[in-house]
Order: C-alpha cells, then sequence, then structure tokens
C-alpha cells in the first residue's frame, strides 16, 4: 500500500515525498480513511509507530477543503493537546512539513518561555493550534484565544496527559469548544481508566489497535542487572565504558534523580545532560538538541519529559529506575530499535525493585534474560527469592513447569477462627471470690509533696471540726466575690 491508496490529495502527498515518506504504517494505513470520512478515532500504538501523520495527514487535508468564508478571516479550527513542551514542537514541525504547500497556518503554545511571541502568532490568525494544557488555559483566561469554531480535537498521548493532572484542564478546554466535533483520541499505553473519558468524548469512534500494550518489539534485545543496593551509578558508569553505545536515553524515576546521575556520568568525563519538567524550556530544547546532533552522548529524563523524544537512531535505552507502572516500561524500550533498526533495553533493577520487575514480565508474558557478569551483584539469596516468585508466563518453558510442580507446598495454617477470651468477664472461682471479698482494700494512690492538697485536706478536717468556724470562713469568702477587692461590700 503507498499514500495514493489512502485518497490524500496531491498537493499533501508532495510534502509527504518531499520528507521521504514512502509507505503508510499500519496504524496511518487504517486510521486516515476512517478520519478523512469524518469518524472519531480512538487509536492506540506504541511509540514510533507513526500516529503523528496519521491524525496529521487527514485533519490538514479535510481544513485544506473547507477554507474560511471570505472576509472571516482566520479561525481556530483545530486544536491539537499533547501533554509536554518537546512533544508539541514536534508536532509543530510536523505539522507544518506536511501542510507546506497548503495556505494553512498553524503555531505551537507551550509554557517555559515567554507568551509575548505566542500572542502575536495568535493575532496573526491560525488555522492548528498546537498546546499544552497550561498555557493554553492562560491564554484562554487572557481572552487570546478563542475555540468557538473548532472542528477537529486531537488529544495525543491522552493516558500521559491523565497521569500528569491534566484532566480538569482538558475538561475546561472542551467545555469552551462546539459540543459537535470530530475527535481523534491517541494514546501510546491504554490503561482502564481512559474508557471512562473515551465513553463521554468520542462518539461512536473507529478503533485502531496496532499492537497490544504489552507487546514489545522484537527486535528490541532485552537484558536485566540484579544489582546489589546503591551500586546503579556505578554500574552506569561501567556499562558507559564500552564505546559501543553510541548514544543512550536513561530514564529515572524523579527529577532530582535525573540531575544526579547526570551529574555522575560528567565526573567520569561522560557527556550527558538531564531533561525534566523543572529545567526552562530553552534548557530543555537545548539538551535534546545536543543528544540529537551527538554532542551529548546520553540523555538522562524522565517519563514525562521524554514524551516528544524521537530519535530514529537511537541505540539503548536504560531503565536506572524500574517504572511503577508496567505499561511505561513498553513505552520506554520502544523508544529504541525504530525504522526498522535493532535496539537494546537495559534494566537496573535492586532488591526493592524486585516486585517491579515480576510485574513486568507478568505483562510482556515473558521472563527478562539476567546479565550475571558483572561487579556488583545482589546477593544468592535475594536473586533467588526473584527467581522463585517470577511470574509464571504462558509460555514457560517445560522443564520451568516441572521445576515449579515439585517444589513442596507450605503447610496450610489453620484458619479455625478461635472465640476470643474475656479475662475482665472469667467467672472467678469460690475461694477466690472469697479471698478477694475478705482482703482488705488498697488505699488510693495520694500525690506526696503537694502543699496546696495538704492544706485542703486541713481546711476540710478543720470544717468538720467545727462547722461554725467553716461557715464563717463561707461567709467570708462569699465576701470577697460579690465585693471589692479588698472583700468589703460596695
Amino acid at each position: 500500500m503507498t499514500f495514493q491508496d489512502l485518497n490524500i490529495s496531491p498537493i499533501i502527498l508532495k510534502a509527504l515525498a518531499k520528507e521521504n515518506y514512502k509507505t503508510p504504517t499500519p496504524i496511518q494505513a487504517q486510521a486516515i480513511p476512517a478520519v478523512l470520512a469524518g469518524r472519531d478515532l480512538l487509536g492506540c500504538a506504541q511509540t514510533g509507530t507513526g500516529k503523528t501523520a496519521a491524525f496529521s495527514v487527514p485533519m490538514i487535508q479535510l481544513l485544506n477543503e473547507q477554507p474560511p468564508k471570505p472576509g472571516m478571516g482566520r479561525r481556530i479550527r483545530a486544536l491539537v493537546l499533547s501533554p509536554t513542551r518537546e512533544l508539541a514542537l514536534q508536532i509543530s514541525d510536523n505539522v507544518k512539513a506536511y501542510s507546506q504547500f497548503t495556505k494553512l497556518r498553524s503555531t505551537a503554545i507551550v509554557g517555559g518561555v515567554s507568551q509575548k511571541t505566542q500572542e502575536r502568532a495568535l493575532q496573526q490568525g491560525a488555522d492548528i493550534l498546537i498546546a499544552t494544557p497550561g498555557r493554553l488555559i492562560d491564554l484562554i483566561n487572557q481572552k487570546h484565544v478563542d475555540l468557538q469554531h473548532v472542528e477537529i480535537l486531537v488529544l495525543d498521548e491522552a493516558d500521559r496527559m491523565l497521569d500528569m493532572g491534566f484532566i480538569h484542564d482538558v475538561k475546561r478546554i472542551i467545555a469552551k469548544m462546539p459540543s459537535k466535533k470530530q475527535t481523534l483520541f491517541f494514546s501510546a499505553t491504554m490503561p482502564s481508566e481512559i474508557t471512562q473519558l473515551v465513553k463521554t468524548l468520542l462518539h461512536n469512534p473507529v478503533k485502531v489497535e496496532i499492537t497490544p500494550v504489552s507487546s514489545t518489539a522484537e527486535r528490541i534485545v532485552q537484558s536485566v542487572y540484579l544489582l546489589e543496593t546503591g551500586s546503579k551509578q556505578k554500574q552506569l558508569n561501567e556499562l558507559l565504558k564500552d564505546p559501543s553505545i553510541a548514544s543512550a536515553l536513561v530514564f529515572t524515576r524523579t527529577k532530582r534523580g535525573a540531575d544526579r546521575v547526570a551529574r555522575g556520568l560528567n565526573k567520569v568525563n561522560i557527556t550527558a545532560q538531564a531533561i525534566h519538567g523543572d529545567k526552562s524550556q530553552t534548557s530543555r530544547q537545548n539538551a535534546l538538541n545536543n543528544f540529537k546532533s551527538g554532542e551529548t552522548r546520553v540523555l538522562v529524563a524522565t517519563d514525562i519529559a521524554a514524551r516528544g523524544i524521537d530519535i530514529d537512531e537511537l541505540s539503548h535505552v536504560i531503565n536506572f529506575n524500574l517504572p511503577n507502572i508496567p505499561e511505561t516500561y513498553v513505552h520506554r524500550i520502544g523508544r529504541t530499535g525504530r525504522a526498522g533498526l535493532s535496539g537494546t533495553a537495559i534494566s537496573f533493577c535492586e532488591v526493592d525493585e524486585v516486585p517491579l520487575l515480576r510485574d513486568i514480565e507478568k505483562l510482556i508474558g515473558k521472563s527478562i534474560p539476567e546479565v550475571k557478569d558483572h561487579a556488583y551483584p545482589m546477593s544468592g539469596s535475594l536473586r533467588a527469592a526473584k527467581v522463585d516468585q517470577s511470574p509464571k508466563s504462558g509460555s514457560a518453558k517445560p522443564g520451568q513447569a516441572k521445576s515449579a510442580a515439585v517444589r513442596p507446598a507450605k503447610p496450610k495454617a489453620d484458619t479455625t477462627r478461635k472465640p476470643k477470651t474475656d479475662k475482665a468477664r472469667k467467672p472467678k472461682s469460690d475461694a477466690a471470690r472469697d479471698s478477694s471479698t475478705n482482703s482488705p482494700r488498697k488505699p488510693k494512690a495520694e500525690a506526696v509533696n503537694n502543699p496546696y492538697l495538704e492544706m485542703a485536706r486541713k481546711l476540710k478536717s478543720e470544717a468538720a471540726l467545727n462547722p461554725k468556724d467553716g461557715q464563717a470562713r463561707k461567709r467570708k469568702s462569699d465576701g470577697f466575690k460579690k465585693g471589692s477587692k479588698t472583700g468589703r461590700s460596695s
């Protein structure tokens, strides 16, 4: 199949040819006809499968076939929402490339930079707007953006927008649009939470699912290092001494962790830069450009910041920290092995991450081969526990199943519920009752060395011996309460 077979207009085919697009990917082949037919779309495919062209090409064609009426000016007729700045800018570059021979105008608005330039671009008019939710909300509130004429809405990497907490912003943005519009919903993974959002946004959508979420590309070689606690940085430094690792994308769980790993690499003369949400947009873009050009050998990133990193010749992906969500592992390693090339995915696992490793292996349906020849191995007992508790996939070898079967089963604990004994209500024997009745009662413990308590006791005993003195003292006290400070009545 070629792009000519998808009923794409000649001017867009010309642009695709200029960008060296020859054969549509599976998701493009299925999504483009559905979008051109005006249908809502639910697309699920791994990163690197061509999702951007799958929605951008038909969107550009639909808008170009219905130009705005004369005298109406340019209005935002298509909105693409992206979770990160890098991904938004990448989509913007692609849209401009695909629409270079049309009269359509597109612009991107993202956070982390001054909005003055973005305001001027919006004043000049745009047919297609690519935006991150936060900056878009700001410009809507400032009356710089009008979404009342949107005909096509695209949510790209929708699962990550939900993870980042943009769901409320997305709903507020959608409320500013017409209820009648075409919605294209793309996501690298499809967790169950997406289903509820799909039901509210999409109307009778066409579902395009190229590969299941749990699948990993066969051309990616996977391996895992079981490491002793605290040795990940040393192992990474040692690993990157190998000159065959031309470029590596290292994933960490936190922003501070990314900075720490990058500093550790630079100390041993391995060029590395960190990219995460706390970096300015200029800093993030410079780091990304340096990595793409080869000036920086290692890019250390968090999952959120890595969205939008699109490098065809990335040789290695290294999971410095295993992800908490198994599907994220599939998404991470999918950044290597693109464009028909092979790739390598390496994971580091300490003892507290073993449950995460088991979840990943359960999702992908196979065990990740362990690299044992290294200087910082996990202790033998912990490694044995990992092997014993590793998930049994459907493709397990017969020998593995047999070894699991002969393992002696632990005796089941007696789950019979025993009645609780209440010592306070346990009936006493007659002898015990008699001894407790006849035994003298112990005096209550009294506070010692308390002068106020001693004075109160003395006054109470005197009042008992001399009732009249007690009544006089009481009348005198009442006089103080009712009279002046001197105790005399006023």
